[in-house]
């Protein structure tokens, strides 16, 4: 039966997936895009698995143990409401709206809202202040904010002309502001009053920047929702499953594996809510919610091995790592307690997950995997521009018009223009490709760098670093040598018990040297807390600009004789 519906498309492409969950050949050849030309992922997707649908959709667990759970119908109905309620607060279709709430049942309730408004979403993290905020609004031409109620107060000289709304009460109307309770005792179902075009513009991404003023991704209502079909593909979603992301609120993981990929494959989200990490915690909430399905970014697999993993009994069926690539003693550690083996996934805020180790395939150690179903990625060499590369820029191929890619750079022709050039998606890592078509990361490629005229991957470094017992964290980059060109130098978190002394660096520099050869040994160590974005991503820049002696105070610096 040929579908006839963007619904019954959507569903196909699904369950093709689906059915060849462990086959990813199969899933290759058999797997592709779907393509209409007008879909609403909240109105033709969410609400048609929704309606009369008692199965929980949301799963959240706060820090004092209090729980709120949502089904399916209820997240529906309750979308509608407040899709209404904000129609009559006057939001309509294009309108941008900054959405800055935490891990709570109005975030999924918000987003599913505007979605079906056809309003344009700007997604922010509650740990944004005044100075970003008047970019994202100004940048963003905001028509509205939906925000908590604590943080109205970031606001206060935000200028602009913007409609107000505070979740959490606590606010007098007259303060400007109106109270997003008041959504609950609004009418429904919702009318949508028109289609929506596939190509219609849904979500606004302010990235991370790690090393510039953050870019404005443009996301459509295909790109994100359907896109992620390779996301849920990845992490091994099916029906019924319940699904653990470590992820804030306001960056696109969040959207990645808290949003679109769970409910693309009618899984349960479930979240755990604290202000301070706790392993043990974690893992007895884990316990209670009857986790199938975990992902987490390195830093938090970093700290979880620090704890006792075997008081999880009964362990999640799949786990994965992305934000940045995995250390192999971590992936090590996990096979070794749990019997499962954490696979990587290669994706950014202006795609999909593009390269992955998908289910039931062979792992190899370093590697990141395969293109995902649906994404043809080529390597091209960043210096000539010469294709289908050992190693080189990864790059999605353009002419096969992949799903899962933004539209560019809002108000950034220029910049858009650069990273489409040539008929390719220019991601701006570096990786290399073996005989059998797995990808192994080499880094940024403003993060590579030559010493002695060899080419250097602060990864590939930074990786033995973390073997080493008193390394937490840890950050290689170039630091200037008058013999060299270059030298690598560690920016070192080390593990409690350890001192940040000769002795320690001492140590550190003989594990390197058995290790790596010459040239990529670490030369210069100084222990130091490692500048991050507000995502949790490792500001390079910054260290690049102190190893240089272009910024910052100079710290006590430990040297290789």
């Amino acid at each position: 039966m040929i579908p006839s519906t963007p619904t019954e498309e959507f569903r196909a492409a699904r369950d093709t997936l689906l059915r060849h969950r462990t086959d990813y050949e199969a899933a290759r050849a058999a797997f592709s895009w779907p393509r209409p030309e007008h879909f609403n992922w909240a109105l033709d997707w969410f609400d048609r698995i929704a309606e009369g649908n008692d199965r929980l959709a949301l799963h959240l667990v706060e820090e004092d143990g209090s729980e709120r759970r949502v089904t399916f119908d209820q997240m529906r109905v309750r979308s509608d409401q407040v899709a209404n309620w904000l129609r009559g607060r006057g939001v309509a279709p294009g309108d941008r709206v900054i959405v800055m709430l935490g891990n709570q049942v109005e975030l999924w309730e918000t987003l599913l809202a505007l979605m079906k408004l056809r309003a344009v979403v700007i997604p922010a993290t509650p740990q944004l202040g005044p100075r970003d905020l008047e970019d994202r609004v100004a940048r963003g031409e905001a028509r509205h904010v939906v925000v908590r109620a604590s943080d109205c107060g970031k606001f206060a000289d935000v200028a602009g002309d913007y409609t107000r709304i505070a979740v959490g009460g606590g606010l007098a109307p007259e303060a400007g502001w109106l109270a997003y309770e008041d959504a609950y005792a609004a009418d429904g179902p919702f009318d949508p009053r028109g289609v929506t075009r596939a190509d219609e513009t849904l979500l606004l991404y302010f990235t991370s920047g790690t090393t510039a003023l953050p870019k404005l991704v443009e996301h459509t209502h295909v790109s994100y929702p359907v896109g992620h079909l390779a996301t849920m593909y990845w992490i091994g979603l099916r029906p019924g499953d319940v699904h653990l992301n470590i992820s804030s609120p306001g960056w696109a993981k969040h959207a990645w594996s808290n949003f679109f990929a769970p409910w693309n494959a009618e899984a349960t989200i479930f979240i755990h809510n604290y202000t301070r990490f706790d392993a043990g915690r974690l893992m007895a909430e884990m316990e209670r919610g009857g986790v199938t399905s975990f992902c987490a970014p390195p830093t938090v697999w970093r700290m979880l091995i620090q704890a006792d993993l075997g008081r999880l009994s009964t362990v999640p069926r799949e786990v994965v790592a992305a934000g940045e690539p995995l250390n192999p003693e971590v992936i090590e550690h996990v096979r070794r307690v749990w019997g499962v083996t954490i696979r990587d996934g290669f994706g950014q805020t202006e795609t999909a997950v593009q390269v992955a180790n998908t289910p039931g395939q062979p792992l190899k150690p370093g590697s990141m995997g395969r293109p995902t179903p649906g994404f043809e990625v080529t390597l091209v060499d960043p210096v000539t521009g010469k294709a289908g590369v050992d190693e080189g820029e990864i790059c999605l191929d353009l002419s096969t018009a992949p799903v899962g890619l933004m539209r560019g750079y809002r108000g950034d022709p220029e910049r858009t223009a650069e990273a489409m050039a040539g008929g390719y998606y220019r991601t701006g890592d570096i990786g290399s490709r073996d005989a059998d078509g797995y990808l192994t990361y080499v880094g940024r490629s403003d993060d590579v760098f030559k010493a002695s005229d060899y080419k250097i991957s602060p990864f590939e470094v930074e990786s033995v670093l973390l073997e080493h017992e008193a390394v937490a964290e840890a950050a290689v980059v170039p630091s200037p040598d008058p013999v060299r060109l270059a030298v690598p130098k560690a920016y070192v978190v080390l593990a409690e018990g350890f001192a940040a002394d000769a002795g320690t660096a001492r140590k550190l520099f003989a594990h390197c040297r058995e290790r790596l050869a010459p040239y990529k040994r670490v030369r210069v160590v100084e222990f130091a807390e490692l500048p991050k974005t507000v995502s949790g991503k490792i500001r390079r820049v910054e260290l690049r600009a102190h190893a240089a002696g272009e910024s910052g105070t100079p710290g006590v610096e430990y040297r290789d004789r």
